[in-house]
C-alpha cells in the first residue's frame, strides 16, 4: 500500500529535533511522498517548505500566505509568491483561505488577500489548498468569482457536512480528510467522506495538529495518515488498498506529478 501525505507542516518547530527520522517513519510506513505546506509564520518568510522539499526527493511544496498571517502580507508579497510558484518542487498555491473564527486578521483584509492570491493562482495554472473555518459563504462566494476549475483545487482538512461538500465538488475540488474523521463525535465529517466520488478523494495528516485514532491527543506525524485511510475504507465500505490507490492516484492528477503514481 502506497501513500501520499497531502497536506502536513513539516517547518513546524515540533518537528525541529527530530524531522529526519519523522519523514523515515513516514516511509517505512508507506507514505511514499509528502506535501509540505509553506505557508509557515507568514510574511516576510515564504519558502520555508521550498527548502525542506529541497533537501528531500519524496517531499514537495506548497507556497502561500494563511488567513491568519493576512495582515503581515505587503505589496511584495504577491510578487514574491508568483516567482516561487516557478521552482520545480512547488506544486501548488496555499494553503490559502478565510478563517473567522480565530480572526487574527481582519475579515476585510482575509478576503482581500485571498482574492489576490486565487487570481495569482489562476494565472500560474496551479492547484489551489483552501482553509476556511467559520467562513463557507465568504469562502465559497469567493471561490465562484475566482476560481479556475481548470487548475484544480483542494479543501484541506474538510470539516463541513454533505451540503457544503456538494457545494465544492460542484465548484470542481477535491475534498481531503484528516483525522479528524475517525473521531466518534465527527458524524457530518464522516457522513461527507462517505458522499465523496472515490476520484476526488485525497487525505493528509494537517501535522502536527489533529492526530487520528489512536494517536489523539499526540503529536501528529505523517505516518499517521494510514489510520485515517483505514477510517475512512471502513465508513465508505471499501477495501483499504483500493482508496490509498484511489487518493495516490487523484494527488498525483491533481498536482500533475505523474512520478508519484509511476514507480
Amino acid at each position: 500500500m502506497k501513500l501520499v501525505d497531502s497536506h502536513c507542516h513539516l517547518d513546524d518547530e515540533r518537528f525541529a529535533g527530530d524531522r529526519e527520522e519523522v519523514i523515515a517513519r513516514a516511509s517505512a510506513a508507506g507514505v511514499a511522498w509528502l506535501l509540505t505546506i509553506g505557508t509557515g509564520d507568514g510574511p516576510p518568510e515564504l519558502d520555508c517548505a521550498v527548502r525542506i522539499a529541497e533537501r528531500h526527493e519524496r517531499v514537495l511544496a506548497t507556497v502561500g500566505v494563511h488567513p491568519h498571517d493576512a495582515i503581515k502580507a505587503d505589496e511584495s508579497t504577491i510578487e514574491r509568491l508568483e516567482a516561487l510558484l516557478d521552482h520545480p518542487k512547488v506544486v501548488g498555491l496555499g494553503e490559502i483561505g478565510l478563517d473567522y473564527f480565530h480572526n487574527f486578521s481582519p475579515p476585510e483584509r482575509q478576503r482581500e488577500l485571498f482574492e489576490a492570491q486565487l487570481r495569482l493562482a489562476a494565472a500560474a495554472g496551479k492547484p489551489v489548498v483552501i482553509h476556511t473555518r467559520d467562513a463557507w459563504d465568504d469562502t465559497f462566494a469567493l471561490l465562484e468569482r475566482h476560481f479556475d476549475r481548470r487548475q484544480g483545487g483542494v479543501m484541506h482538512c474538510f470539516t463541513g457536512g454533505v451540503a457544503e461538500a456538494d457545494r465544492c465538488l460542484e465548484l470542481g475540488f477535491h475534498l481531503s480528510f484528516a483525522g479528524i474523521v475517525t473521531y466518534p463525535k465527527a458524524t457530518d465529517i464522516q457522513a461527507a467522506a462517505k458522499f465523496t466520488p472515490l476520484d476526488r478523494l485525497l487525505v493528509e495528516t494537517d501535522s502536527p495538529y489533529l492526530a487520528p485514532v489512536p494517536h489523539r491527543g499526540k503529536r501528529n506525524e505523517p505516518a499517521f495518515v494510514v489510520n485515517t485511510v483505514r477510517r475512512l475504507a471502513e465508513l465508505r465500505g471499501q477495501a483499504v488498498e483500493d482508496v490509498a490507490e484511489a487518493a495516490t492516484r487523484n494527488f498525483s492528477v491533481l498536482f500533475a506529478r505523474p512520478e508519484v503514481c509511476d514507480e
